[in-house]
């Protein structure tokens, strides 16, 4: 069973086409790596795989399940076991690296005990523990990128949804991160679906690339 499809997906805002009729399969366990400019559409294919938007039109299964179609959500983006780190990081400031990841854990109704068992699990798993009561604000850059992470690892996710994490960051930090990347999914197995303009991060991540172009996936 695949871990994602997406069939003849179109999507605009504003009025201008930002996807038209783009399809895609992503296998489950995979490092999908999609590579295009910006503005090609990448992020709002991880949007849309998210559930935090619709397609205008086509439809979006997730491990068989129909969970988006024709301008319809059917399946909330709470119930889709999908983890995603953006581009901003989106870190709470005023919470603690433990509270940043107990936040999604507490939304979604996750019982303390095992909230503190996954927190300790992901803050060892990132190389987090002596930094768990800090602020992002007293992080490096490369410390804040490893708490969006473990926050969505937190989560157990199925699919793991990457939207450029790394752009912001010098090559040396970038390198490194790559390799964190590919370790945590093959020790862990989720899907991962990475989106970058980088092609030399794009090779060190994938175990497949697919090139996007206006709207398309390239051939």
């Amino acid at each position: 069973m695949n871990a994602v499809e997406l069939a003849t997906v179109s999507k605009s805002f504003g009025g201008e086409k930002v996807l038209d009729g783009l399809s895609l399969v992503i296998e489950q366990g995979e490092r999908l790596v999609i590579l295009g400019p910006s503005g090609c559409g990448k992020t709002t294919v991880l949007r849309l795989i998210a559930g935090f938007v619709p397609p205008d039109s086509g439809s979006i299964c997730l491990e068989g399940t129909l969970a988006s179609r024709d301008g319809r959500i059917l399946l909330s983006p709470e119930r889709r076991h999908i983890g995603m780190v953006f581009q901003d990081l989106a870190l709470w400031p005023h919470f603690s690296v433990m509270g940043n990841i107990e936040f999604g854990l507490k939304a979604t109704g996750v019982p303390k005990a095992e909230r503190r068992r996954r927190i300790a699990e992901v803050l060892a798993l990132t190389g987090l523990q002596e930094y768990a009561r800090r602020k992002p604000g007293e992080l490096s850059g490369g410390q804040q990128q490893r708490v969006a992470l473990a926050r969505a690892l937190a989560l157990q996710p199925r699919v793991l949804l990457m939207d450029e994490p790394l752009s912001s960051l010098d090559e040396e930090l970038n390198q490194r991160l790559r390799t964190e990347i590919v370790r945590l999914q093959e020790q862990l197995g989720f899907t991962l679906v990475h989106v970058t303009h980088n092609q030399e991060e794009a090779r060190d991540i994938a175990s497949r690339i697919v090139a996007m172009q206006g709207g398309r996936i390239s051939d």
